[in-house]
């Protein structure tokens, strides 16, 4: 089984200010009702105009508030307004005049939506604790909606987005396994693979629900 990417601490470091509309895009560093750090899957608008984003259900449920990591100064940047435990997906909406979403942070591009990736195919990732990383793909978990994908995360990744050839595919989860370390370190060379909620489904749900996020589109 997996165990969960679940990034909670207290904030004890001086927030820096922030100057103007926050910028916020896939990979971005999120706190979640003042203290769980996760990172933000990606932005864009819905069906209706409005503008949302994703990260993982484990992080905080509805009605739970959402600022920028470093920017907690910058005050409640967006809500919570649905969720799906099963499938592990929070859905974000985002105040527009506070936030400029954006589709490249630290050089990872987020350039759509893609199909769930196949076996062998390379995906790669961007979370706030781990940074970039990337690894082949070995196809789906064990639980619907999920695939294994060899990127590393860390508590504070969960919600962090996958991409294959920078189109968006899935979500980081969890860990498969608590046996093998979560990431490269020096002289492991090995270690586990993440669990990947797909974004397909993900948004299959939202659209079969008719909740927040109908319709996404990431902007960009």
């Amino acid at each position: 089984m997996f165990s969960l990417l679940v990034g909670a601490a207290l904030l004890t470091a001086p927030a820096a200010q922030a100057d103007g509309p926050v910028e916020l895009g896939g990979g971005s560093g999120i706190v979640i009702d003042g203290h769980a750090f996760c990172t933000l899957t990606a932005i864009g608008h819905d069906a209706q105009g409005k503008l949302v984003g994703f990260t993982s259900a484990h992080c905080g449920g509805p009605g739970a508030v959402v600022a920028a990591e470093g920017l907690q100064s910058a005050g409640t940047l967006g809500v919570m307004v649905a969720g799906n435990d099963s499938l592990d997906y929070a859905v974000i909406e985002f105040d527009p005049q506070r936030v400029r979403p954006v589709n490249t942070v630290k050089g990872f591009r987020i350039d759509g939506l893609a199909p769930d990736p196949s076996f062998g195919q390379v995906a790669c990732k961007l979370g706030r604790t781990t940074g970039y990383s990337c690894g082949v793909t070995w196809g789906p978990g064990q639980d619907p909606g999920t695939i294994l994908n060899q990127v590393c995360g860390q508590p504070g990744d969960s919600g962090a987005p996958v991409t294959v050839d920078n189109r968006l595919v899935g979500m980081i989860h969890g860990a498969f396994t608590e046996e093998l370390p979560t990431c490269v370190v020096k002289y492991v060379p090995l270690h586990t693979p993440a669990v990947t909620m797909s974004i397909n489904s993900v948004l299959a749900d939202i659209t079969a629900k008719n909740r927040p996020g109908t319709g996404f589109v990431p902007v960009g």
